[in-house]
């Protein structure tokens, strides 16, 4: 039921199975990407309040959202089959009518536990960066230390989101932003809260989500670009597992001439 525009029914090129096979890797890679973030979170926190024993001391979780409640399972079955994880994962069920709906479920509930700040990121986002999820925590501590609670986001490459981020009391929500018969992109649906309601926000570098062949390919070419830096940029995250099932498909990413390109000969001339 995943990732189906990658597949031959929709103009794809892949089986139902190999499209759910590569979302499952891709949430692995995006849930141990955003767990490390939340461990360099957590160190520079410790950090803080061993130099400064005034200072608060956080705590920061990872949740997993599904969606009905009988997918919690085979969520924590998926997670189990390759575990164990490098931090908890807590498991919740989000519900409503639109995605909207379930987006602000998801939200509300967590909120309802105590957490002061949120931040959500798909899980079919492998080229995420990790210091995208710690600057969002960060704008959002920043914005609150200002006393105006503030909203975080990275658009997609399709006018939406890969990541969003507001805290507890930001006068905030999704409604209206996913499901819409206006017309309108998800960025401009945040966009235009965030002036009506004054919200502080922040903005990181877009980062694409995979949902057709050409997104695919572009993460591929990004995924293996990650790859040969990560050997000097230590910080960066490399989604193996995702890399591991592309060379496995052998998949390979070309450019045919494309008669919308700008003829080359006019360009050199």
């Amino acid at each position: 039921m995943v990732k189906t525009r990658l597949t031959t029914e929709f103009g794809g090129f892949l089986t139902p199975e190999q499209a759910a096979e590569f979302f499952k890797r891709s949430l692995y890679d995006v849930s141990e990407l955003a767990m490390h973030a939340l461990y360099q979170l957590k160190a520079e926190n410790e950090a803080l309040v061993a130099s400064d024993p005034t200072a608060d001391k956080i705590t920061y979780d990872f949740f997993v959202c599904t969606t009905p409640a009988e997918n919690v399972q085979i969520m924590k079955d998926t997670y189990d089959a390759i575990g164990p994880w490098p931090m908890e994962i807590h498991f919740l069920t989000d519900k409503g009518s639109t995605f909207d709906d379930h987006f602000d479920d998801a939200f509300q509930q967590i909120f309802a536990m105590g957490y002061e700040h949120i931040v959500s990121v798909g899980g079919d986002i492998p080229t995420m960066p990790k210091s995208h999820i710690v600057m969002a925590f960060q704008w959002l501590d920043y914005f609150q230390s200002l006393g105006t609670p503030g909203f975080v986001q990275a658009p997609c490459q399709e006018c939406g989101t890969s990541l969003v981020g507001f805290s507890y009391n930001t006068p905030m929500d999704h409604q209206g932003v996913y499901y819409n018969l206006d017309g309108r992109p998800a960025l401009d649906g945040y966009m235009q809260k965030l002036e009506e309601r004054n919200v502080p926000s922040a903005y990181l570098s877009p980062v694409a989500d995979i949902d057709e062949k050409t997104d695919l390919a572009h993460a591929i070419s990004c995924m293996r670009a990650i790859k040969q830096a990560a050997v000097h940029q230590k910080e960066l995250f490399v989604p193996e597992r995702v890399l591991a099932w592309v060379d496995y498909m052998g998949i390979q990413v070309v450019t045919p001439p494309n008669e919308e390109h700008d003829p080359r000969q006019y360009i050199d001339e």
